[in-house]
């Protein structure tokens, strides 16, 4: 922790440079690593030269955690990002109905979390779901992170769904990232980029129950240190009718899209076509 709080110091070109070095080396070092990021980024239709990108990706990803959940709070994010359609989200806010945010493992999410808090989270709170670690360290520096004015964290538990049943239902926010494997019997196999892939169910469950706006949004990482760019996108709606599995499979498709227009910054390591882990007794539904 002492290490990491030292980092969350220094500059965020020096992290990213130094990410991206350690990003070629995991690649260099895993050859199942490597395998799974070529082919599924090869497989989704990216590039060679966007599949490179996103190795370095990966590894800014890391280098850039100590700076956004270790630095003091009253360093804030603002003269960091910049918005892209930030008047989207608050007309959706205005409607007080809940909102839902969606956004997969592309480019930097965890500055959207933080970015949302800033600038709306004083009216309307986010709740974001997270998986508790468990090492004793590592719960440390996740709540550090997480623990910051209008951002809320909810354990991957049902406490910790209906915690965002309630947010969304008091016309607060949710986070989720739906391109994440969720435990066994928390899903289904429905296609992501033409693949089978077990892909969670709550965020269509949400949906349904709620009534709550649904909007999608990914953070860009800029070159050289030089910040992010938080991108809104609307939800396309589903057609009418439309049931649970048939819902689940229409997020995957918004999550395609918007993975197309960065894939050079998509964590395609992530084994997103295993199989699921068996479900713990206080899993999430």
């Amino acid at each position: 922790m002492f290490l990491l709080r030292w980092m969350s110091r220094w500059p965020l070109w020096l992290l990213h440079a130094l990410g991206a070095w350690a990003g070629w080396l995991a690649f260099a070092l895993s050859s199942a690593y490597r395998r799974r990021l070529w082919a599924q980024a090869r497989a989704a239709g990216a590039s060679a030269a966007q599949a490179r990108g996103a190795v370095a990706a990966a590894g800014r990803m890391l280098f850039e955690i100590p700076w956004l959940w270790l630095r003091p709070q009253q360093r804030l994010l603002g003269g960091w990002v910049e918005w892209d359609g930030a008047e989207r989200l608050q007309a959706l806010l205005e409607q007080r109905r809940g909102l839902l945010m969606m956004t997969p493992h592309l480019g930097c999410f965890e500055v959207a979390a933080q970015a949302y808090a800033e600038r709306f989270g004083a009216a309307a709170p986010m709740t974001a779901l997270y998986r508790p670690a468990r090492k004793p360290w590592l719960r440390e520096l996740v709540a550090a992170g997480r623990d910051r004015p209008g951002l809320k964290a909810a354990p991957a538990t049902l406490a910790g769904v209906r915690q965002m049943l309630r947010a969304l239902r008091q016309g607060e926010t949710v986070g989720l990232l739906p391109d994440q494997v969720p435990p066994e019997g928390l899903g289904v196999w429905v296609p992501f980029f033409a693949r089978p892939a077990y892909t969670m169910t709550l965020a269509a469950r949400l949906m349904r129950q709620t009534g709550a706006a649904v909007v999608l949004l990914w953070c860009e990482r800029l070159s050289w240190g030089r910040g992010f760019v938080v991108h809104v996108r609307d939800f396309p709606l589903p057609p009418p009718n439309t049931d649970l599995e048939g819902l689940t499979a229409h997020v995957n498709r918004a999550m395609e899209a918007l993975i197309l227009e960065a894939p050079q910054q998509y964590l395609w390591g992530y084994n997103r076509y295993k199989n699921p882990r068996p479900l713990d007794l206080g899993a999430a539904p």
